[in-house]
């Protein structure tokens, strides 16, 4: 019987410096992975990746962060080839890298399109493309994408909209790669409680979001908490794996499809 479980595996997280991120690369490590590669973006960001490799470290695992801009194939190319070379194939790849925009449609400029689409369509596109070259036999890739892809709401058309692709890059990557033993999923997450998403939201928007899922006076914030996005993403990278080809939304009841 195949062991999918976290100890001892290899783990790629994209993004992995901070947030949901780096919570879910200390988790794994946490949970017995022996390896975990983080990347963050900008310099800006070191400080919070330095702080997750030194908790990787001291959970027992060997650690590395790679800093680079995504949003080009052959920065992925590099950040797989570099993980490769510093602690070896990856068992399992997680990409939680985004970029929100809130506009209304008719003030979404080209350049804005064309930065949405590169951070959260190509940049995902082609971690799945790499991490199907990568990734050990029986092998788990996942990656984030949003709960608005099962919401009816003006002023996402961006975000939302180019982020929607994923799921179908999901259930293709998903059919290529089966014959290998290595399930792919996308989780979408309700607006978390995180930096990303105050900036972005007006209070009344903030007041709503807080309201409106099912399950919203249960939470410390009314928000998405991380914490509980983690263990749905240790699941579906673990003894999850029969599910694949799935776009998941985790959002205590915001909306569903």
């Amino acid at each position: 019987m195949l062991d999918h479980g976290i100890k001892g595996k290899t783990v790629l997280v994209a993004g992995g410096a901070k947030n949901l991120g780096g919570l879910l690369a200390r988790d794994l490590a946490q949970h017995g992975a022996k390896a975990v590669a983080i990347h963050y973006n900008t310099s800006a960001t070191k400080p919070a990746a330095d702080e997750t490799i030194a908790a990787i470290r001291a959970a027992g695992a060997t650690a590395i962060a790679l800093q680079s801009d995504l949003t080009t194939a052959g920065a992925v190319e590099k950040l797989f080839a570099d993980t490769v070379a510093a602690i070896g194939k990856p068992d399992i790849a997680i990409n939680t890298v985004g970029k929100v925009l809130k506009k209304p449609f008719v003030e979404i400029t080209e350049a804005e399109y064309d930065e949405m689409t590169a951070v959260n369509s190509k940049s995902a596109f082609f971690f799945l493309k790499e991490a199907g070259k990568h990734v050990n036999d029986n092998g788990k890739i996942c990656t984030l994408v949003t709960s608005l892809l099962g919401a009816y709401t003006p002023f996402y058309a961006a975000y939302a909209g180019t982020k929607a692709p994923v799921e179908h890059f999901t259930r293709a990557a998903s059919k290529e790669f089966g014959e290998r033993g290595i399930s792919v999923t996308a989780i979408g997450p309700g607006p978390m409680d995180t930096s990303f998403f105050y900036p972005a939201e007006s209070a009344d928007a903030q007041a709503y979001h807080k309201a409106a899922a099912a399950l919203s006076k249960f939470t410390k914030t009314g928000l998405t908490d991380i914490d509980d996005i983690v263990p749905f993403i240790r699941f579906l990278v673990s003894d999850g794996w029969w599910m694949t080809g799935q776009t998941i939304l985790v959002n205590g009841g915001y909306t569903t499809k």
